[in-house]
């Protein structure tokens, strides 16, 4: 695996980010069609494909929303447990969930001084992400 760095840091999965998008929003506009469509004898079956099509949108967008919810407590409860053992403090309330992502990328020689950089400056994730001169990697998220 090649070293990660803030330009090869960011991951897309082609079945699931390309194919499967494709594929559902090739049903939505199907369906949809369908319905216009259809004759008046076959109105209601061409709308429970619509209604398919929508609820199978709207699932494939919450599976990936509420994992990525449950990766971020993770990576929060992961750097809070870092900043403890590296300064025998909490982590500041001040860091947002978002500087935090970010943060997970820093060095511990340089985390502890990004915080509180990340909080005087109100650095966004993709700000406090260019700034780390010693890259993290972060394999496991996708």
């Amino acid at each position: 695996m090649e070293q990660q760095t803030y330009a090869s840091h960011s991951r897309l999965v082609l079945g699931f980010h390309g194919i499967l998008f494709l594929m559902i929003f090739s049903f939505l506009i199907g369906s949809v069609m369908n319905l216009i469509n259809s004759a008046k004898e076959n109105l209601y079956s061409a709308s429970l494909l619509v209604l398919l099509s929508i609820i199978v949108l709207l699932l494939s967008y919450y599976v990936r929303a509420f994992a990525l919810k449950a990766q971020d407590r993770a990576i929060k409860a992961e750097e809070s447990l870092r900043y403890f053992i590296l300064t025998g403090k909490s982590l500041p309330v001040e860091v947002t969930i978002r500087q935090i992502i970010g943060l997970r990328f820093a060095s511990d020689d340089e985390f502890v001084g990004l915080v509180r950089k990340a909080i005087e400056e109100k650095l966004s994730e993709k700000d406090i992400k260019k700034t780390i001169k010693n890259w993290k990697a972060d394999n496991y998220r996708v």
